[in-house]
Order: structure tokens, then sequence, then C-alpha cells
């Protein structure tokens, strides 16, 4: 399964965060830098509001959402690429991870220590930018010396790579992350196997005070997160506050709804930080829906319908014939499955079409 990493300097909130996102207290969330050594697993739920309407029309027994897997990693400081704060230990954790959201302090409070003293969040960014820089660029010329050996006996991979590699080493140098770099699909295949920290989506949650979720745009720090990422990273910044979420996991659906409504807000900063994590790891959702229950089901970005079917069971990829689909705002509006192929209004796709985040499918197959 995918994971999302949560990185970040020590008390920034990465722990609070990532106990709200899995509904748990697997993470110790303590006023000390290194709270956490050892990296906490946690499965998350997808946020879809179509999994409710779609079951409210096919009067579904249960509703089964997407889930994929968050882990929290202890904070890195400077210095973490030359072993500082056990940071090889960390940037390790970092490197076993697929995605990355790092969260970032933007709040002020003289009660929680900052490692670096005061609250500058685009400093933060840079500290933690720099480790995996270094990080990445030691781990380049390692494999490099490897890979020369294997170039001068007549390997061309290893020389193609070589040749990436050297696209690399300035680009990192300027302080770019390696994702950044415009690679053809073939030198994207050529990186995977370098394993490098910069090379994996990134995206940034900034941490703000329960007074600032209702109106961010008027917390500088977060004007200055967005602006930075957007202008280095190419990615993008949301906005979380974890001591809020801390105190949503306590609550009912009900009382958290009206603890929201007191702030302004309709919905928890948390909701958003996961669809966009989630789509930052390349998944996308199908759903199937009947009496017996309405359900997500997650797939990579550009599957074609008989991998899709195979999410269901293996066998259903093997004996793939069709899918009858329907886009969920089409299905909405007829008002049942039944009742779109009453009218004709469910395609029946092939083996070549690739699905679309949010069809409604049901699968033909030999078995």
């Amino acid at each position: 399964m995918l994971q999302a990493g949560i990185v970040g300097l020590p008390n920034v909130g990465k722990s609070t965060l990532f106990n709200a996102l899995t509904k748990s207290r697997k993470a110790m969330a303590a006023n000390y830098r290194f709270c956490t050594i050892e990296p906490n697993e946690g499965m998350v739920t997808v946020p879809d509001e179509r999994l409710a309407v779609l079951s409210e029309i096919s009067k579904s027994e249960k509703t089964i959402p997407a889930v994929f897997q968050f882990v929290d990693i202890a904070g890195l400081v400077a210095g973490a690429s030359k072993g500082e704060g056990l940071g090889n230990q960390f940037l390790g954790h970092i490197r076993e991870v697929d995605a990355i959201v790092q969260v970032v302090r933007c709040f002020e409070n003289t009660n929680i220590e900052h490692v670096m003293d005061s609250v500058d969040p685009v400093r933060d960014i840079e500290i933690i930018n720099t480790e995996l820089i270094l990080a990445d660029l030691d781990s380049l010329d390692k494999q490099k010396q490897k890979l020369q050996k294997a170039a001068r006996s007549g390997d061309k991979k290893a020389a193609a790579t070589i040749d990436l590699i050297a696209r690399f080493e300035p680009h990192l140098s300027d302080g770019k992350y390696a994702v950044t770099l415009d690679m053809s699909p073939e030198e994207k295949a050529l990186a995977k196997p370098l394993f490098l920290l910069t090379n994996k989506p990134t995206i940034y949650a900034c941490n703000v005070a329960e007074g600032d979720l209702a109106n961010p745009e008027a917390n500088p720090f977060v004007g200055k997160v967005r602006a930075y990422v957007a202008a280095h990273h190419e990615t993008s910044a949301v906005v979380v506050s974890a001591e809020i979420e801390s105190e949503l996991v306590l609550l009912s659906v009900e009382e958290a709804k009206e603890y929201l409504d007191g702030l302004g807000v309709t919905e928890s900063g948390v909701g958003n930080l996961i669809r966009e994590a989630y789509h930052l790891l390349g998944l996308r959702t199908y759903l199937t829906t009947g009496e017996k229950e309405t359900r997500a089901w997650t797939i990579q970005a550009g599957w074609k319908a008989p991998q899709a079917a195979g999410v269901i069971h293996s066998d259903f990829e093997k004996s793939f014939i069709s899918a009858e689909t329907i886009a969920y705002k089409d299905l909405v509006e007829i008002g049942s499955f039944a009742r779109a192929r009453e009218l004709g209004k469910l395609r029946t796709e092939g083996k070549e079409y690739v699905v679309e985040d949010g069809d409604v499918m049901e699968f033909k197959t030999f078995l």
C-alpha cells in the first residue's frame, strides 16, 4: 500500500496532525524535540461525499470508503544529512514512503518551543529541503561510482543513468527538487531506482492556530508559504489546524459539525489534506453501488478497466469482458444504476478504457 510520510522540524505539530488524520493516539505529541523516534503508521479514510449519495440511491446496507496509509516521521534538524539529530535514521524513514507531506508551523505560541527560537515557515522549509537535497547529492555521488564500472563494460542503461545524474547534480545544487527537473518518460523510469528523497511528490501543510482557520489568507505566514512553494517546488500548500483536529477526534459527527460551524468553517482542513495527499500519490477512485454495499475502490491514475477490475479480485482482471460505466454526476441525475441501464445511458467500455475518477462501474467477467 502506498504511503504518505509526514515530515518537518520538531514541534511543528506533525504528531498531533497524524493522530487527527488517523483518529488515534498512536503518536506521542509533546513539547520537546524528538518525542517521536520510530515512525508511526496509520490508515486514513478518504472523505468522499459521493458515497453517501450513492448509498442512499441504492439503499445500500453498508458504505466502504477508500483508505491509504500515513506515516509520522520524527522531526529533522539542520545537519540531518550529516547525522545530526539521528538524521540518517530519519532520512531513511523518508526514503521508504511514496510521497511527502511537509508540515510547516504558521502560528505563534510562546508555550510551544520552536527549535529555531522564532516562527519563520519559509526558513523552516529551506532547512528541511536543504537536508533532503544534500542527502540526495551524497547518494548520487555514491551511486555514480558504482554505475561507472558498469558503464565502462558496455551497460547502456548504466551510461544513461550517469547522464541523468549529470543533469540532477547542478539542478539539486541550485536548491531545486529532483521532481521539478524536466524529464522524459524514459528518464523518469531511470530516476525511480535512484530513490531520491526530492524526487517524491510533496505537498505542504500550513499548521495554523484555531482562530486562523476560518480566514487563513489573513495569516501572513500562509501567504509566504504558498508563494514560496509555488515558485520553488511547483506544488501547493493546504491549511490545517492540528489544534482543532485534535479536538475533533474526541467529538461525535454532530458535535464536530457544531464545533466547526462555531468557527465559521464547513470542513476541517484534514479532509482537504487527505484528498490532496491521495491525489498526490497518483491515486484515483472508482465506485460500485448496490443493495449490499456502496464502495470506493482505489486505483492508480491512468489504469485501464481490467486493472481496475483486478482491485476487486485478481481473477477479474484475467477474465475481464467489459465494464458498464457511468459518470457519478450522470448517475445521480438519473436516479439509479438500473434506471440508467433501462434508458441506455450506461456505456459499455472495453479493455482499453482508461478509468476516470468518479466512474460508477459494474464489471462483466468470464467468472
